[in-house]
Parts: C-alpha cells; structure tokens; sequence
C-alpha cells in the first residue's frame, strides 16, 4: 500500500513538473491566455491595426476611444492590445511596427487569439498619384506586394507576366555595361480557408473586402483637417478618395523615378511598408478588412525635404477621423445568417 501511494505521489510530482515545464515553453503565459479568454467572453470585436507611434498619438488625440474598465489591455509578445470601444462597437487595437513582417504577425496573433469580425488597418502612406494631394485619406479596393523581385543580370532575358524594371533605362554609364542589372516583379503564393491545403495560387493583387468598401464609399464628403496650426495649412481641403489601387513593400519611397515607375506601371496611388501584408493575412484566415491611409508625402516626388516630417502627424489624424467615422457607420450584426465572418478573396 505504502508502495502505491508513493508510485502516485511520485507521478503527480512528474506530471506537475512536466505541465510546469510546458507552462514556461509556451509563447503565452497562463495569466495572458485567461485573460484573453475573459476579453473573448465579451466579443466579437473590430480590430485596429496601425504602425508607429505618431500614428498611434493621433488615433488617441482623436478621443473615440473608450478602454474597456475592467480589462483595459493585453500584453502579447512584446506588443499591448487595447480592449475597448468606439461608438460603441467593440474594439481591439494594436501598433505592429514598421514593416511586412511586423505587420502579418500581429494580424495573425490578433485573428488566432481574439474573438475578431474583421481588421481595420490604418495609418499613413506615400502618394504616387499626381491627382490626389498631401492631406487626402485613400481607402484602395486593391493591394500588391511589390517588393517580391528576381533581381537578374543585364544579360539575362525579362520574361514577367506583371512587369519588370531595367535599371539601364534610368542610369546613365559613361564607360562598360550596367550591373545592376534589371528586376522582375513575382506573384505573392496565397494560401487560403478557401483552397486547397498546402497548396498555394499566385496572386498579384489582393482586393479588400467589397461589402466594407461601399460603406467607406458613403464617407465621401467626410471633413478632414487642413491646417497644423493658424500659419502651416494645405492649400486645399483634403479629400477622401475610395476604390484605388495601393503598393506595399519593405522599402520607403522617396524617389520620383521610382514613384513614376510603380505608378504608370502598377496604377498605384499610395505607397506604404505594411498593407499588403495585412490585407493578406486576413484574406488567408478568411476575414474581412479594409485599409484607410492618410497620404503624408509625395514619395519623392517633391522638390527639397520630404514632408512626412510637417503633415504626418496631420495625415494621420485625417486617416484615424476616416477610421471612427467607418466604425460608427459599420452595422454589425452577428446574429444575422448573411453576416460576412468569412469574406472570400
């Protein structure tokens, strides 16, 4: 008997060693994981997703948003998730970082752990579009990842469905061949809720949830700000514009050449390091999204300093007053059978 009862100590003594252990190994802690879980109870929520602190400084200075009492955040892997509110629809927010990889990874981690309907991205782009203006809010129905290359020697042949960029066409060599080369433009692979599995479909452009993008449509009209201050204003009032296209890539654009180059080549009228992967991290899971951007810059296309530094922090405020108003104007009803969780691409 003695024997036993020391064989079934000794086991539960190893079991809880082992589920300590674990406990230590897992990427969340037990406190984060039941708190998400009391969050959860409380869903579904819209979430927000924006990049950097300025833009982060202007969704609060805007005021909308109204932290849960009881549960006001949730620290994941190195970044907080706000619980709250904002026009009374439920809300998770968080900052991801600058860039691509940043960007897809808190997608993901906010999609797997809360009880989510859809991502709205925000924040502040660059302008390829000569017809829109320092100031104006683009909600683009389109995205591509253009910074997927084959970069290839000169001799080699250009064989590219999209488009190519010869680097020879903008330099000029007095003496021998141009070693850069030229660049072809891939297709991103896209694995999807709705394909098969382990099995990947090229794909270029990446659209947007449509059903999200008519409710935007309606904001047209919206009044955004066109002044910093009494002395530094825009010379004309900005505007919302919906339905364009939009190039994201790991590389901050502040070249005209460049600029010209995405723009008559891609169509694209903003530029920025993080929506494309966004939008496609939320299609592959299957949710809807949509993608709101102040234009800060010209993306090189000005004469003299970029002008992320003055109207940044104005276009970010013009994007997150786009952002409150989308919210306030998105009726969800989870209850009704048509409601689209799942949007395919």
């Amino acid at each position: 008997m003695a024997a036993k009862r020391f064989a079934a100590c000794f086991l539960r003594l190893v079991l809880i060693s082992l589920l300590v252990a674990y406990s230590f190994s897992l990427p969340l802690n037990w406190r984060s994981l039941n708190l998400i879980k009391k969050v959860n109870r409380k869903g579904p929520y819209i979430g927000l997703i924006t990049v950097f602190p300025p833009e982060e400084t202007a969704f609060f200075q805007i005021g909308a948003f109204k932290p849960n009492q009881k549960h006001p955040s949730v620290d994941l892997s190195g970044r907080r998730f706000l619980v709250g509110k904002i026009h009374d629809k439920k809300v998770v927010y968080v900052r991801c970082g600058v860039g691509m990889m940043n960007a897809a990874a808190a997608t993901q981690q906010m999609l797997d752990l809360f009880d989510i309907l859809g991502i709205v991205h925000f924040g502040i782009a660059g302008n390829a579009n000569n017809s829109l203006s320092i100031g104006d809010v683009t909600i683009p129905q389109q995205f591509s990842h253009t910074g997927i290359w084959d970069w290839l020697n000169s001799n080699r042949s250009l064989n590219y469905d999209e488009a190519s960029l010869d680097f020879k066409r903008y330099i000029n060599v007095p003496r021998g061949d141009n070693l850069l080369g030229h660049i072809g433009f891939r297709y991103e692979q896209f694995f999807s809720e709705y394909g098969k599995a382990n099995t990947a479909r090229p794909l270029f452009w990446a659209n947007t949830t449509r059903q999200w993008l008519q409710v935007a449509a309606n904001l047209k009209g919206i009044k955004l700000k066109q002044c910093l201050n009494s002395s530094v204003c825009l010379p004309q009032k900005p505007q919302l514009v919906v339905g364009l296209r939009g190039s994201t890539a790991n590389i901050f654009v502040d070249n005209a050449a460049y600029r010209d180059f995405l723009f008559q080549t891609f169509r694209v009228s903003s530029v920025d390091m993080e929506s494309s992967a966004v939008v496609m991290t939320s299609l592959s899971n299957g949710f809807p999204v949509i993608v709101i951007r102040g234009l800060s810059d010209l993306a090189g296309g000005q004469s003299g300093n970029n002008s992320i530094d003055t109207f940044g922090s104005l276009a970010a405020i013009n994007a997150c007053k786009v952002v409150v108003q989308f919210i306030k104007q998105l009726h969800l009803d989870t209850r009704e059978p048509g409601f689209p969780r799942c949007i395919q691409p």
